[in-house]
């Protein structure tokens, strides 16, 4: 339970902060996802007081947790943000955040979502590839305007994660290579409505050593180099996200590790530094909390079939991933080895194998470090209602979503004419 301060036994019960989710779920119903204020705040300041006397700017990954009331405590925070669509960055308005502070990524930018950023001033285009920059500048001219941009560059540097997470490979879709960055840099001037303000990298999710890090940073440092050694102006530096949280086992770099290192890597340059994290703010702030439906025994495994199912948290089904699962009430009885399954049909619908408590029918389970990439890559599939929201702050419990209902889902759907 080291890894999640804010979720913590009382006796034999788990409580957020001062709330036992057995009212959460008596109250609001599962499943559900519950996040801790308190969690997302202190992750928030270290990483503000680890960059103390750095010119810097912490952009929140919004694709990690996108809820308006997790991005509008972000920005009161003093936080910038991340985004990899428009609706993200409508998200990020409707939010109070300011576009003033924020960077839009992502390789498949619409001339829409490109019109639509450029109306509300954002910082910068973290651009991937010369074709999306020749589109922006097009777009830019015919709105008379000048895009900020900084391009992303693939640095092929091997982030040691999962294949599907990893994104600084020159194979990768991601990114520009280093040698045509350079050279698209110095044609700067065949760009009337580009101004490039930055440079950018990002490498990957859920690393957990510094090494892959601390590699990238030095071939942006050698690109930087080269860059200004021929009169072109970067205002910032920009060495993405990435940085990893315990799930399991895992010893990633603490964020105060992680940024003292960026710092005494780039301590020589006057750019000032921007990071993207996202995992590492929200993954254990929030936990999903489900109800067993039926304990199912056979010959070969016995099954804890839970309320909760591959839409609600698509982690373990897309990446095999692994989340610790709690009981709510600790019981001391007798242990059983059980497959932590959903009601999905499909084999590949499980949220946890080969766990082991002591449970009944009815009983809550808390799946850990469930904060990131829970909610916002939930689906609908089989026609479930996506679960509902709860912010716990000390001792109150706020709804930030309400639980989607069967009406809404079909809603907007007709019939053919008969």
């Amino acid at each position: 339970m080291s890894g999640f301060p804010e979720f913590n036994y009382r006796g034999n019960e788990l409580f957020v902060e001062s709330v036992p989710l057995r009212k959460i779920a008596e109250t609001f119903g599962t499943p559900c996802y519950v996040y801790s204020r308190s969690a997302l705040t202190k992750a928030y300041q270290k990483f503000e007081t680890a960059f103390a006397g750095r010119d810097h700017l912490i952009c929140y990954a919004v694709k990690a947790n996108s809820n308006i009331a997790i991005l509008n405590l972000f920005a009161q925070l003093g936080s910038g943000f991340d985004i990899v669509s428009g609706g993200e960055l409508q998200r990020v308005l409707q939010a109070g955040g300011d576009p003033g502070k924020t960077v839009f990524s992502g390789v498949g930018k619409s001339r829409a979502e490109m019109q639509l950023a450029l109306n509300a001033d954002i910082l910068c285009f973290n651009v991937e590839s010369e074709a999306e920059l020749i589109t922006l500048n097009e777009v830019a001219q015919a709105m008379g305007k000048i895009a900020p941009v900084s391009l992303r560059v693939n640095p092929d540097v091997d982030a040691k994660t999962h294949p599907y997470i990893s994104t600084g490979l020159k194979e990768n879709k991601f990114g520009i290579p280093a040698s045509a960055a350079a050279s698209i840099y110095q044609s700067a001037h065949q760009y009337s409505n580009i101004r490039f303000t930055g440079l950018d990298c990002h490498i990957g999710s859920q690393l957990t050593e510094l090494g892959p890090f601390m590699q990238a940073g030095e071939k942006m440092l050698q690109l930087l180099n080269t860059l200004q050694s021929q009169g072109l102006e970067i205002e910032h530096l920009d060495l993405g996200g990435g940085l990893g949280i315990r799930y399991a086992h895992e010893t990633p770099p603490t964020i105060e590790n992680y940024v003292a290192s960026l710092c005494a890597g780039t301590q020589h340059i006057k750019q000032r530094l921007l990071i993207e994290p996202g995992r590492s703010l929200v993954g254990n702030s929030g936990i999903l909390l489900t109800r067993i439906e039926y304990l199912k025994h056979t010959s070969a495994r016995n099954f804890a079939i839970v309320d909760a199912a591959m839409n609600d948290l698509m982690r373990p089904a897309l990446y095999d991933a692994y989340h610790e699962i709690l009981p709510v009430i600790n019981n001391r009885a007798e242990l059983r080895k059980y497959q932590v399954v959903g009601p999905v049909c499909e084999t590949g619908d499980f949220l946890g194998h080969d766990r082991e408590f002591a449970v009944e029918t009815g009983d809550l389970l808390s799946v850990m470090s469930a904060g990131a990439y829970g909610m916002s890559m939930s689906s609908n599939y089989n026609t479930r209602p996506r679960a509902a929201e709860i912010m716990v702050d000390q001792d109150k419990t706020y709804v930030i979503r309400q639980r989607e209902t069967i009406d809404q889902l079909i809603a907007s759907e007709q019939t053919l004419p008969q």
